[in-house]
């Protein structure tokens, strides 16, 4: 059965990763990120951004600095380009398409 939310988090999570990924090798705050993410999900919020970069972070993807201002920073990880890539599997929880070529 098709669960809508369980989609967008993984679709949202892919689309982090394919911004980072076009943020290299410098990375982008989560504002940046989120007007990206909002080009797909109008809806999309700060929190649920957050949500989904600590994800990603604990699944060792992204690198996160949290500014003691507030502010978050993001920057793609060595295993993170890898996923984008294609080099290395992709396990459950991040929405990346099969890879057609």
């Amino acid at each position: 059965m098709l669960d809508p939310a369980k989609t967008r988090r993984e679709s949202m999570r892919w689309y982090i990763l394919l911004t980072l990924n076009n943020a290299r090798p410098i990375g982008a705050y989560e504002e940046l990120i989120l007007a990206t993410i909002q080009g797909i999900y109008t809806d999309a919020t700060a929190l649920e951004l957050r949500r989904e970069l600590d994800y990603l972070e604990d699944r060792k993807l992204v690198d996160l600095k949290k500014e003691p201002c507030g502010r978050w920073f993001a920057a793609l990880i060595r295993y993170g380009v890898d996923v984008v890539e294609y080099t290395v599997e992709c396990e459950p929880g991040i929405a990346r398409p099969g890879k057609y070529y």
